[in-house]
């Protein structure tokens, strides 16, 4: 809608029908007054067109249908990875400042990054197939050869409680790996679900009743075409017929002026009636 302001003062307020709601035969004349010439090759096209857009469309209902189950799945994941996320961390938390305790008290934090000089832990990002749609999932691999050097930390005193530590962090470190491949996921899926919704609507609510509709049109024209050609067809015999009767009825007038008797014409034998001709002997 938009607004005009008259001469009084007075905003009048117009409506404007977007394009999208346009019935797609007024789409197509305002489009350009341009359509499909009504005939048989035309027709067997746009039923062709029908076809692969009803079965596009049921192709990808099933795809979105696929997807939102592995959707709603991956919801609860995510709430329990979430809830596992936030227990872990917090029990990490606890026993680094167990550690330290155990440590008498002093940071350990600057001895295990001196220490940490290879990464023991990497995320390999793989690729997994749902319905057509790559979904990223983060793949974690521990090589235990790399903490060498930090297992050795705490020899003198706490060496359990830092091994302790190290462990309830890793577990946390897992899971929040997990955490973000599940949330990856979620967002991809999310981005697929809508891609597909909006092709899906535009497939059953736009193409396919525009296809439709300009089948009925060129049917319709069709069949006006084939009535337009039996009544001339028709009109046509009719004036024949006219044209022989008055023809006739000149010839006998002009017979009859002249005193000629009219001849009439000679019926020949038809070779499809039922008498037998005779023998031929040679």
């Amino acid at each position: 809608s938009s607004q005009v302001v008259t001469a009084a003062g007075w905003p009048t307020i117009l409506f404007i029908r977007p394009p999208f709601l346009l019935h797609p035969l007024d789409a197509m004349s305002s489009a350009g007054g341009q359509r499909p010439p009504a005939n048989r090759m035309t027709l067997q096209t746009f039923k062709g067109r029908l076809g692969g857009a009803q079965k596009g469309f049921r192709l990808l209902k099933k795809k979105r249908d696929a997807l939102k189950a592995r959707f709603q799945a991956l919801l609860k994941d995510i709430v329990d990875a979430k809830l596992q996320v936030g227990t872990g961390l917090k029990d990490a938390s606890f026993s680094l400042a167990k550690a330290h305790w155990a440590n008498s008290g002093d940071d350990i934090t600057s001895t295990v990054v001196e220490r940490a000089k290879r990464p023991s832990v990497l995320c390999k990002l793989v690729a997994e197939n749902v319905a057509g749609v790559s979904i990223p999932v983060f793949k974690m691999s521990h090589d235990p050869t790399k903490d060498a050097s930090v297992q050795t930390l705490g020899v003198a005193h706490g060496g359990a409680v830092i091994n302790a530590c190290r462990e309830t962090y890793f577990k946390a470190v897992t899971q929040l790996v997990r955490l973000a491949s599940l949330q990856t996921a979620f967002k991809t899926l999310d981005e697929e679900i809508k891609m597909t919704s909006r092709r899906v609507n535009a497939l059953e609510y736009v193409l396919i009743p525009r296809i439709e509709d300009t089948i009925a049109y060129i049917t319709q024209e069709m069949d006006e075409q084939s009535r337009e050609e039996f009544f001339r067809v028709k009109k046509v015999v009719e004036k024949k017929k006219a044209k022989l009767a008055r023809e006739k009825d000149e010839a006998e007038k002009v017979a009859a002026a002249s005193g000629k008797p009219t001849v009439e014409a000679i019926d020949a034998p038809s070779m499809f009636d039922d008498k037998k001709d005779s023998d031929l002997i040679f």
